[in-house]
């Protein structure tokens, strides 16, 4: 992975190009979150550009760090969209109002986007999607680390007011464990209805 793709968009030309993507798709509860971030290479420790990664191979002691030195030195935003926003407009729209979102809280308007995945969200600029991206572009990979981060955090957060679940070690993913959790204690207002599962928990 290297910044091949940053420098096609224009960075190393003076344009301010900005990595998306977003966590939380696949759960039956809680937010979906997006980050948009602006790598600054110049002011990131040595190393760090090496140590990033597909949010999902990393350890997440490992993903905490990178995601506060990302924090530190670099241009970072976090968008994300509510339950209630998931059902009305589905998953896809839903995440791509995330992704917008983060891209707005940047505070400073980025010229270009580079987007994982192979749908590209309504931005307020050019953008570029790449399939896999997280897993081979610089500024991308940043951004699913610290949108993983704080998904998790909210997360481990909810767990703590709604016991039960799991949402501390499944994120609010479809676990065998979250699974039986919905069939004993019901949906909570964290919960996706329009998931199957979740309307097949309010169901029965």
């Amino acid at each position: 992975m290297d910044y091949a793709h940053e420098r096609a968009g224009g960075a190393d030309d003076g344009r301010v190009v900005a990595g998306i993507d977003e966590v939380g798709r696949g759960p039956l509860a809680g937010p979906v979150v997006a980050a948009a971030v602006i790598l600054r290479p110049q002011a990131m420790p040595r190393g760090l550009h090496e140590r990033l990664a597909d949010s999902k191979t990393l350890r997440p002691d490992i993903r905490a760090e990178i995601a506060a030195a990302l924090h530190e030195t670099c241009t970072v935003a976090l968008g994300q969209a509510s339950v209630a926003e998931i059902d009305t407009w589905n998953i896809l729209n839903a995440s791509h109002l995330a992704m917008a979102r983060a891209v707005e809280g940047l505070g400073i308007a980025a010229d270009f986007a580079l987007v994982d995945g192979n749908r590209l969200p309504a931005l307020p600029c050019a953008g570029e999607c790449v399939v896999g991206g997280d897993g081979k572009v610089l500024s991308i990979a940043a951004a699913s680390i610290v949108a993983k981060v704080a998904r998790d955090r909210m997360m481990c957060t909810l767990a703590e007011s709604h016991p039960g679940y799991g949402w501390e070690r499944n994120m609010g993913y479809s676990t065998a464990e979250h699974r039986a959790a919905l069939a004993r204690l019901g949906a909570t207002d964290h919960h996706r209805r329009s998931f199957r599962p979740v309307r097949e928990a309010l169901a029965s």
